[in-house]
Parts: structure tokens; sequence; C-alpha cells
């Protein structure tokens, strides 16, 4: 019980690190790669929030974590998702400090990776391009931190076209610090979930028949 409590809190750590890093992104139009980098290139083209729009770009990589990840992962990637949707929306509602560009660039880079990597090592996802990765580190053994580098950077490339190529050149920077962190600090989200459910499922048998 202890175990999940930490697991959760270090998850919601993880969601609010994140949904801090995107709003430094924000400030500077700058923008990150993912469904997170998607969502906000579509900010640019649409009148949807930034929430919306994330929640509505991750629903079709749902049917690949269901398939291929679980049950469990995938209902704790759909509440992250809802989750940092809610954070996100809510800082707008709130003043917020501006800071340089260059340190928008390594605070954004620093607190995406630290946020996402909690998130992902404590058995949930972003959903999207992070869906992609841990399935491709499962399946492969690809190093997660890789294959996000290398989906961000196309994304990015597909929004120089929109937002400038000056701020599509700093997003990769910003893309490069995050990757890094995610690949340096990684575990299996999936074997954790996935083992500690049957360990609950064996236990609770176990209970029935004594």
């Amino acid at each position: 019980m202890i175990d999940r409590m930490k697991m959760v809190f270090l998850v919601l750590l993880g969601l609010f690190l994140t949904s801090i890093g995107l709003k430094f992104l924000a400030i500077h139009e700058l923008t990150f790669g993912g469904t997170a980098g998607l969502a906000t290139v579509l900010t640019f083209v649409s009148t949807w929030s930034w929430g919306v729009l994330f929640f509505l770009v991750n629903l079709p990589f749902f049917w690949m974590s269901l398939k291929k990840l679980g049950k469990w992962f995938t209902i704790s990637s759909f509440m992250s998702i809802v989750g940092i949707s809610i954070v996100r929306e809510s800082l707008d509602l709130i003043p917020f400090f501006s800071v340089p560009m260059w340190l928008a660039v390594i605070l954004a880079g620093l607190c995406i990776g630290f946020g996402v990597t909690l998130v992902l090592n404590n058995g949930s996802s972003l959903g999207g391009i992070h869906i992609l990765a841990l399935y491709l580190d499962q399946k492969w053994t690809i190093n997660r931190g890789i294959s996000i580098f290398v989906c961000d950077l196309l994304i990015i490339v597909f929004a120089g076209f929109l937002v400038g190529w000056g701020n599509a050149l700093l997003s990769v920077f910003v893309i490069f610090i995050a990757s890094t962190i995610i690949g340096r600090y990684k575990k299996s989200p999936i074997k954790v979930t996935e083992k500690q459910h049957q360990y609950e499922e064996v236990h609770s048998h176990s209970a029935n028949e004594s």
C-alpha cells in the first residue's frame, strides 16, 4: 500500500514538473516533440486549448498500449494524460514568472526530462510517442531516449514550418536535454505494473482459498 502511494505521488510530481516545463515553452513560443509538441503546434492554428488537443491526439495510441503493453499500464497512462491536461490548463489561470529565452530552454528541458522520467519509471506514461518508445524498448530493447529523440526531431521539423526555424532549433535543444535524462534514468514501468498486479491477483486468490 505504501509503495503504491509512493508511486502515485511520484507520478503526480512528474506531471507537475512536465507541466511547468511546457509552460516555459509556451511563454517563449517554443514547442516540444511528441503529442505534447503536436498539441502545441495545433494551438497555433486552432481555437481549442492545449489540454483538449493533447487529450485528442493521444487517443489513437491507446489501442497500441492496450494491445501490446497491458490494460493496467494503459489505464494508468490514460489517467496521467487527463491529469497533465488539467494541470497544464490550470497554469494558464495563475500568474507565472518569465525568464530569458536561454534559461527557459534549459529549465524546460530539465523539468520535462525529470518529470517524464518520474512518470515512466512509476508505471505510467504521457501517451503518444512515449507509448511507442516503451513498446520498442520492450520489444527490441531500443533505448527509449533515442526513440523519443528521433520521433520528436521529426515533429520539430514539421513545427518549424509553422513557428519558425529559429524557435524550432531552440526546441531541439530542449528535446535533447529531456531525452538524455529520460534515456539515462530509465527502468521498465511495464514490468513494475504488470508484476505488481500479478502479485495482487495471486495474493487475493490465496486469501479467498483460506
